[in-house]
């Protein structure tokens, strides 16, 4: 077969993968031989299956166990994704409105996925089955998912993130330490009988506590928020994606967890002893904690009734 033979597409490729390789210096014709040797690439190699289906390893032989940790894994797997959205927008060097809309409509929508999932846990399993299983996995928790804690560092000015009591003592320039030290959900893990940070808080500052310091400093000035106000006169529509972004980070979600642990959990504060020993029943609602990515978007009325919409609607059928 001659040159003349060849498809011209086929030519136009392998020119330009010749332009490729010469550009860095390497052979095309080394590629070329090791793509003749290769075997063909299988769905189960390219997603890892079986590594995935091995990383379910439940600690009893109750087996909702196995619900409860995949269903875990799951929400891992898509803050992961909410994180690479919110890594694209923050490295955007340009102002362009569309870009980040679109990154925020695909945020939206993951989010919308988690809310509704938690069908799973409240849904899908038995509760004498969790309530015992539930034991011996102390003093983990899912308090300790340091990624939910990066999507809310990334979201917004880190000062927003402080206590309710607190939160009017700290501002843009307040050094990550003392950020840290003070961001609401440490307030979360605080033992009922001692006020002692707990083991599942004490355990996850060892951890994660240096890489989310140093991401507070890292997206100071490239968080959402900061981005948002970088663009020439952000449309209606953007600002009303913010808004849906920070209620169902800050509510709907939370308030998601909140209904699943009220099933399986609820029980005099005294008693608790679950949940790694973090004080679910004061952390998770939003009306205590009043966390709000970008106040600047909502009326004093709307921060003041932050979360009562939610309620409204589960208890009455509101759909308003």
């Amino acid at each position: 077969m001659n040159q003349q033979q060849f498809d011209p597409k086929i030519l136009d490729k392998i020119q330009q993968l010749q332009d490729k390789f010469k550009a860095s210096g390497q052979d095309m014709v080394s590629y070329l031989e090791g793509l003749l040797y290769a075997d063909y690439l299988t769905y189960w190699e390219y997603i890892n299956l079986d590594v995935l289906l091995s990383l379910q390893q439940p600690k009893t032989s109750f087996k909702d166990e196995k619900i409860f940790i995949i269903y875990h894994q799951i929400t891992e797997l898509y803050f992961k994704l909410i994180i690479s959205e919110m890594e694209q927008i923050s490295d955007q060097n340009q102002k362009s409105e569309e870009f980040f809309k679109t990154r925020l409509e695909r945020i939206l929508m993951y989010f919308d996925h988690l809310i509704s999932s938690f069908a799973m846990m409240w849904k899908g399993m038995e509760r004498e089955q969790f309530l015992k299983f539930r034991m011996s996995l102390l003093p983990s928790s899912g308090f300790q998912s340091a990624q939910f804690r990066e999507i809310e560092l990334m979201a917004t000015d880190a000062f927003h993130l402080v206590e309710l009591s607190k939160r009017n003592e700290f501002d843009y320039h307040t050094p990550a330490d003392d950020l840290f030290e003070n961001l609401y959900w440490q307030k979360g893990a605080i033992e009922l009988a001692t006020g002692e940070k707990t083991l599942t808080l004490k355990n996850f500052e060892l951890k994660y506590g240096k890489q989310l310091k140093s991401l507070i400093e890292e997206y100071r000035r490239k968080n959402l928020w900061q981005k948002y106000m970088d663009l020439d006169s952000p449309s209606q529509e953007m600002t009303e994606l913010m808004r849906k972004f920070d209620l169902k980070a800050n509510v709907f979600w939370p308030l998601a967890h909140y209904k699943s642990a009220v099933r399986y959990l609820q029980k005099d504060p005294v008693d608790i002893a679950a949940t790694g020993g973090t004080n679910w029943q004061k952390y998770l609602p939003p009306r205590f904690q009043k966390v709000i990515f970008f106040p600047e978007l909502w009326t004093e009325e709307e921060m003041e009734e932050w979360g009562k919409g939610w309620v409204i609607k589960e208890i009455f059928g509101d759909e308003s």
